[in-house]
Order: C-alpha cells, then structure tokens, then sequence
C-alpha cells in the first residue's frame, strides 16, 4: 500500500467509520517504523506513541503498509496466549486478501504465510512445533558447548595477536551461524554467506527477496543432500521426523529456525558483551566466577531484546485491545522492547530484574521461542572463551559513544571495539 496517510486527526482510539474498515491509517499522520528517522531512535519513537495513543498505536511498516503496534505488557500478553482472537496465519490478512500488498514486499520474508509452524495455529502448529522441538532438544543435547567452543576459538585466532578488536564485527555478527553449520550439517564456509543473507533479510529493503531466495536454495542443496547421506544433525531430524514433514515443510522449518536463531543469537550476544564491558563489577564479577553468564543476559533479555517488535498476528474479528478498536484481518505487530519497558508494569527500569523471567523477549503463549536454550548454550560458550583468552579485556570506547541502527524489527549494536593483552 503505498498512498500516503490522509491527514485529517481523528479522535484517540476511535477508528473512523469512513476509513474502510478501520485501517489504521485513519487515524491521521501515522508514524513510519521504517527509515531513517526509526533507525536512530526506536525507544524515543515507542515512547511518543504510548504518550499520544496508549498501548496500542497505528503505524506504518515498509511500503507505508498500515498496522497496528502493541506496546503495552499485559496487551502483548493478551495477544500471545489468545490465538484464537490473533491468529499467526496472515492469509486473513486483509490488506493481503484485498491486493495492496505486493508478492515482493519485504514485508512477505517476515510476515507472508510458509509452510511452517510459526504461520499456523492449533493442531497444524503443535505438530510442526513438535518436530521443531524434539530436534532442538536432539542437537542441543549432544554438545552444543563443544561447537561454540570450537567456533569461538577460531574466531579469536584471527585477532588474538593484534591487541585490538570489535567484538560485533569480528566476533558477534558470525559466531552463531558458524554454530548452526555444525548443527544443520552445513559446510562451515557457507556460515559467512548465511549471516549476510539472514541480515538482509531482517533489515528488509530491495534485496530482501534476493538473500531469502539464496538461503533457500543453499538450505535445499543440503536436505537434498541429507536425503542421500543422512547424518546426526538438525537437517536429517527433520526429515526423519515422525510428523512426516513434506519438502516444503522440511526446507520453511530450516528458514525459520536458521534466520531466527542466528539473528537474535548474534544480537544478543552483542548486548551481553555491552552490558558486561561497559560495567566493571559484571566483569570483575565473571572473571572471578562470582557471577554468571545467564544473570547477565536476563538483564539484556528485558532491557535490549534481541528482537524489537514481533512480526505479525492477525485479528480474528472485530475487538477491543488497549481501549482501541481492532477490525478483522487488521495487521498487528507486538512491540517487545517497548513491552518489556512498559511503565504500568515497570514504572522504575533501575529496580533489578535479576530472578524474573518474564520478559517478552521470548515471545510467548503457543509461539514461545523454543530454541532458548541454544541461544543461551551459545552466549556461555562465546562468553567464556572470551574472558579465557583474552587477558585485560576492555572497552577502548566511551559507553555512551556506542551507537545501534535499528530496523522495524530490531535494534543492533554498530560495533564493540576492546583491547587486551596480545
């Protein structure tokens, strides 16, 4: 959809009547989630629609697509744990059904229909979901720690002598997906490719379409391969999987799991290094086993979620969320970060978050990441081999001189650059 908003005010939460069925963009000059001024400061834009809107804000994703965005904590809940009211299948979606969103927006990679179990709820979903899970727990529980181990090592060889490095670039950004080659059976010189194209992905933006059509047809080489040479690993688990997956179904789930698990991975672990170097106590605290890793990435979890908003659930029939008036088929995007900071459930953000578990960062209801302990089995690893082989570690930079750019969906660290003893 690529009109621009009228710009006739409406009043708050009250869709307007003549709007078509109450899009979102009907209620005036609707705030863009995507360029430029959204990649500088997604926390002042969150917090300006709270204060004129309330929990639930229209705007505008990539193409100037209308939707609406969830910002309050118990509405994010609200819509988590009821698929039944917002479903994850988005061929109700309207605008969709109704033809103003093109077959190569960029908003298909993130929000369009797959073969997969995030696309489907009930049975469909808990059977997909499963072989998901039973594959997860299969790989994880064969020694994750010694890929990330060996990964992480790798990755340090190649700056250990200079004294110098930033820790995104030339550890974060890749370190997870030379992880998942092992776990997926790939060849570990496919990891660079995989990351980048991932990255597109998320971002959005022209090429897009171009780095998911390379992902898949890397990810179909390999279960053609599988077919052929069966191995212990997540590829061949889920063609041998007892639900029976179809190719499609076979090749959506690696996607999903892929872009999913590398992206928040190397995003998390990013944030986990930040909080640590930009504070001496957390790694005084590491260093001397006093603290640990997870303690470190709860904090994260609530404050930085590795992934921002949450794309995207689709409403049943018409409703009430947050005082706002919903219309069926209406986009919905859940606002994570904003969630997690929300005031009526943490009206003082420096109160500890330590012991507590119930961030967003994880999605939840039905959809709950299930891949959580792989993440976590990553950041330990990548943490630990970090602290060992580099003595002096620290930051070289000002803390507050750290920048991010953000995308609709996520906010990233730009770099990390340390010092140590060579």
């Amino acid at each position: 959809m690529n009109d621009q908003p009228p710009t006739t005010e409406h009043p708050l939460n009250e869709p307007d009547p003549e709007a078509g069925r109450g899009c979102p963009v009907a209620h005036g000059d609707v705030t863009r989630l995507y360029g430029p001024d959204a990649s500088v400061d997604p926390h002042g834009i969150y917090a300006r629609l709270r204060k004129e809107y309330g929990a639930v804000a229209p705007v505008l994703l990539e193409g100037d697509v209308p939707a609406w965005l969830v910002l309050g904590y118990r509405e994010c809940r609200r819509v988590l744990d009821n698929p039944l009211q917002f479903s994850r299948d988005s061929r109700i979606w309207r605008d969709w059904k109704e033809g103003r969103i093109e077959a190569a927006s960029p908003l298909i990679q993130m929000v369009g229909w797959r073969p997969d179990c995030v696309s489907q709820d009930g049975e469909p979903h808990r059977r997909l979901r499963g072989a998901v899970t039973d594959n997860l727990h299969a790989v994880a529980s064969r020694g994750i720690r010694r890929h990330v181990t060996h990964f992480a090592n790798k990755q340090i060889d190649a700056f250990a002598d200079r004294g110098t490095a930033d820790l995104v670039a030339d550890f974060a950004e890749y370190l997870p997906m030379l992880v998942l080659t092992r776990v997926f059976g790939l060849a570990a010189s496919e990891g660079r490719t995989l990351a980048e194209s991932c990255a597109h992905v998320i971002k959005g933006g022209a090429d897009a379409l171009a780095h998911n059509d390379r992902i898949m047809r890397i990810l179909g080489e390999l279960a053609e391969r599988k077919r052929e040479e069966p191995g212990s690993d997540f590829t061949t688990g889920l063609l041998e999987h007892h639900a029976g997956l179809d190719e499609d179904e076979v090749l959506g789930h690696l996607r999903l799991v892929l872009i999913a698990a590398h992206t928040t991975t190397s995003n998390l672990l990013a944030r986990v290094l930040q909080l640590i170097l930009t504070d001496a106590s957390r790694l005084a605290g590491l260093v001397s086993g006093e603290l640990n890793v997870s303690s470190v990435v709860e904090e994260v979890m609530w404050n930085t979620p590795p992934l921002a908003v949450l794309p995207g659930r689709f409403a049943t029939a018409d409703l009430e969320l947050g005082g706002t008036g919903i219309k069926e088929g209406d986009l919905l995007v859940l606002g994570l970060a904003a969630g997690n900071l929300d005031p009526e459930i943490r009206p003082d953000t420096g109160v500890s978050v330590q012991g507590n578990q119930s961030h967003l960062a994880f999605s939840g209801g039905p959809h709950e990441c299930p891949g959580q302990s792989l993440g976590q089995g990553i950041i330990e690893g990548a943490v630990a081999a970090l602290l060992h082989r580099l003595p002096g570690l620290h930051l070289t930079a000002p803390a507050e001189e750290l920048t991010s750019t953000a995308s609709t969906w996520e906010s990233r660290l730009d770099s990390l650059p340390v010092a140590f003893t060579p």
